[in-house]
């Protein structure tokens, strides 16, 4: 009966030791964080207060590149480096569970096409490349939002496959917002809500705030609302981006264009997330 009984006691073992190495794992790169931070000159993260849902607005891709004299197709390359950048940093630091980034707006099909192409091919090979290797190197899960009706099949393709590989994932979750806009985001769950009201499976009455979010092209994630919005470039708006969402997100504006906002600039962001005294409406006690 002992030696029966020995292979599951072996694989009780494994298990143990595999989730001992994750949460060692984990801890190290912590320190590690917080040592960056500390040589840096920047306060020391605390773990409690980490924001679980940041939200990005990769701004400034083309006066980078204009002001090296370069096109804008070097500044959007230059802009991809600095988002794995920050996917890891996110992907290092504790507590952060989701990425949400704004990668193509309603309102950009609205430039040359020659730019549009290239975004979309350059869009295409970072799914394929990086949000694989991350996929499959550091247990992420990604997915996107918006109207990817819109987006070119071969892309389609691309965030399919991507979504179905970390679909099991439990690590980071990366969502990126392609031909995504606020508005058109509330304006198709309203229209769904007034459908269901006029099949009659929905009473006028019973729409709520609750109702409206579970129609939202976020309502698929653990934490659909950003506790954390960054914006580089300096520019003083959200433009269009997750504006349900963001109501009651802290925003967070560097005066860096996106190539330059390293990994100290994104701890620099969280550790200014973490002084803020978040009320939610209510007076502090």
């Amino acid at each position: 009966m002992l030696s029966l009984r020995l292979p599951s006691v072996s694989l009780t073992i494994k298990k143990i030791m595999a989730l001992f190495a994750a949460a060692s794992a984990t801890i190290f790169r912590f320190f590690n964080l917080s040592s960056a931070a500390e040589e840096s000159g920047i306060e020391v993260l605390q773990p409690e207060l980490m924001p679980k849902h940041v939200a990005l607005i990769m701004d400034g891709n083309g006066r980078w590149a204009m002001s090296r004299g370069l096109s804008p197709e070097h500044g959007h390359r230059a802009g991809m480096k600095t988002l794995k950048t920050v996917i890891l940093k996110c992907i290092e630091s504790i507590g952060i569970k989701a990425l949400t980034v704004f990668a193509f707006s309603t309102e950009n099909w609205k430039r040359s096409k020659v730019e549009v192409d290239f975004l979309m091919t350059l869009i295409e090979e970072f799914i394929r490349i990086d949000a694989e290797e991350l996929i499959q190197r550091y247990d992420m899960r990604f997915s996107v939002i918006g109207d990817i009706s819109r987006l070119p099949e071969s892309l389609q393709s691309a965030i399919s496959a991507a979504e179905e590989a970390g679909r099991a994932n439990g690590g980071l979750h990366l969502v990126a917002a392609l031909s995504y806009g606020g508005r058109h985001d509330i304006t198709e769950a309203a229209k769904k809500i007034a459908s269901k009201v006029e099949d009659g499976i929905l009473r006028a009455q019973d729409v709520d705030e609750s109702v409206l979010a579970q129609q939202l092209m976020t309502n698929f994630m653990e934490f659909s609302d950003p506790d954390l919005l960054i914006r580089t470039s300096g520019e003083l708006r959200v433009s269009n981006f997750m504006l349900w969402q963001l109501a009651y997100a802290e925003l967070y504006f560097s005066d860096k264009l996106f190539p330059d906002f390293g990994g100290d600039d994104f701890i620099q962001a969280i550790t200014c997330f973490q002084r803020r005294n978040r009320r939610f409406g209510q007076r502090k006690k």
